[in-house]
């Protein structure tokens, strides 16, 4: 049976992705078993790998360096023997050159780019009163949000321009390569909701709590052969 390993590195909501990654392998038919885990070995030898993450960026990177020989397992399942690998919320803006949440901090480096606040919007007009302020950008991010597909990627597959996705987050990731892009939100303007190179791929949305659209991206992720 092929295993997907979890990375349990202290952050993420590892319940409902393990939940959902379940759920998908038992609909497609995959045969895949979700392994929660934080050891290294139980990494380099599984089929399929997610990243996981909920906080901030510098947490959720020490969180995953703490883990003695994490860092090393993945790059040698990632990067070198081409492992699929899917991060998601934070899991995916640590795949970053650097994060600048409360200072800057060093990520993984496999996508280049930098992990930036949202810049919240004033209001249209004055408002009466601070519960009523319409027209401004809340920051975090929370909420539905559709999706543009910016290239095909088989973690789209079935899927068209438009559907919903669930998404969290104060900050978004800036590719230095605009081709490492392959969604897109609106909020406030346009923001990177999944990136993606090779074998590695990353949401800013959470596909386990993004109901049937979610369900299918984790599905195509199961199946995909980069």
């Amino acid at each position: 049976m092929s295993t997907v390993a979890l990375i349990d590195y202290g952050s993420g909501n590892l319940r409902s992705v393990e939940k959902a990654l379940a759920r998908a392998a038992r609909e497609r038919g995959t045969g895949h078993a979700i392994a929660v885990t934080s050891d290294p070995a139980v990494v380099a030898g599984a089929e399929r790998i997610v990243l996981p993450g909920v906080g901030a960026f510098a947490d959720c990177m020490s969180g995953l360096t703490a883990l003695a020989g994490m860092t090393e397992a993945l790059a040698e399942a990632v990067l070198k023997r081409g492992t699929p690998f899917l991060g998601i919320c934070v899991g995916m803006q640590l795949l970053a050159t650097v994060g600048r949440e409360f200072g800057d901090h060093a990520g993984l480096g496999w996508i280049p780019g930098e992990v930036v606040r949202i810049v919240p919007l004033p209001p249209v007009a004055p408002a009466p009163s601070p519960a009523k302020q319409e027209g401004m950008l809340k920051v975090p991010h929370m909420g539905w949000n559709e999706l543009s597909f910016t290239k095909p990627h088989p973690l789209f597959d079935g899927l068209a321009t438009g559907v919903h996705a669930y998404f969290v987050h104060s900050y978004a990731i800036c590719p230095a390569d605009p081709g490492h892009i392959i969604a897109t939100a609106d909020y406030g303007g346009t923001i990177t909701a999944a990136v993606g190179r090779d074998n590695i791929a990353g949401t800013q949305f959470h596909p386990e709590k993004s109901q049937n659209a979610g369900l299918t991206i984790l599905g195509n992720f199961l199946g995909w052969k980069p």
